[in-house]
Order: structure tokens, then sequence, then C-alpha cells
């Protein structure tokens, strides 16, 4: 019988939560997970209750600020940590799982909260066009292991 990693099962979850993005430019998922238990999840947007980019902006997004980025958004693994921490849930030692390599401040956010581990499918430096990923640089210079996600295939497991 053939299965899917614990990691294969989580990074497959942060995609699919990425399609439930709003934003016109990237959609991005998150999940936060303990012991191969899922603490939270989130994705790219603006806050929950204030408005949809795709719906008052459907041709080019929200206003960008000045290095490009959205104006408006929560990254996803900001929704994430903030949704852990809204429900109580202890982050020191967790592991995220992330569609895009963290920016730096959600890189600083990341470490602040107590997340030891971060596997990230794509890199936001070359989605960006920047010359390194600074957010991983940051988690791996301050011990938060940082590291592109490697695709498996299922594996056999009895």
């Amino acid at each position: 019988m053939s299965k899917l990693s614990f990691g294969q099962i989580f990074m497959n979850l942060a995609s699919d939560l990425a399609k439930r993005s709003h934003c016109v430019k990237a959609q991005v998922g998150a999940v936060l997970t303990k012991d191969t238990r899922i603490i939270s999840v989130g994705y790219n947007g603006p806050p929950a209750g204030t408005h949809n980019c795709d719906e008052e902006w459907p041709e080019n997004g929200c206003p960008r600020d000045a290095r490009g980025s959205c104006s408006l958004a929560l990254h996803a693994e900001e929704n994430a940590i903030l949704y852990a921490v809204k429900n109580g849930a202890k982050l020191e030692g967790a592991t995220m799982y992330t569609t895009l390599s963290p920016c730096l401040p959600c890189a600083r956010l990341i470490f602040s909260a107590g997340i030891s581990t971060v596997y990230y499918r794509y890199s936001y430096a070359e989605y960006k066009g920047l010359p390194s990923d600074e957010g991983v640089d940051f988690l791996n210079r301050f011990g938060v292991k940082a590291t592109k996600f490697e695709e498996q295939p299922d594996q056999v497991i009895f």
C-alpha cells in the first residue's frame, strides 16, 4: 500500500489553501504543524470582513506599496500564526509548510513565534526577481531550519 508522507500531505494542503486566496497577483498557503498534527492554516489576503481584491480590483489587484507588494493583505504565514495565537496554540517548536518561501518580515515573525522549521515549495526571491531569499537566509542564520521542500514519490508504509 502506498501512502503520502505527512510532509507531502501538509504541503499539498498548503497548495490547496492557496487556492482560497482572493489575491490577483499571487496565491499563497501555509500550514502550521506539530507532531504530525495541524495547529493552524492560512492563506494570503486582506483581514476577514474587509474586502476581496479579486472583487474590488479584478484587473490589477489592490493598491501596491513602495516595494510593489500588496498594501492591504496579510501573508499566509501571518494569517496562520495569528489564527494559532488567537486560539491559544503553542507555536514553540512548530513546523510551517508554505507554498512560497517567507519574505523577511514574515521570517522575523516566524522566528519570534518560536517556529523551528519551515519548508517552502517555491522561492520568494525567484518570484520577486530578488538576488536571494532574505527570509530564508534570516531564518537559517538564527537557527530556524528553512529549506525548499523536496517532493517525494509515494512511499510504501507497513
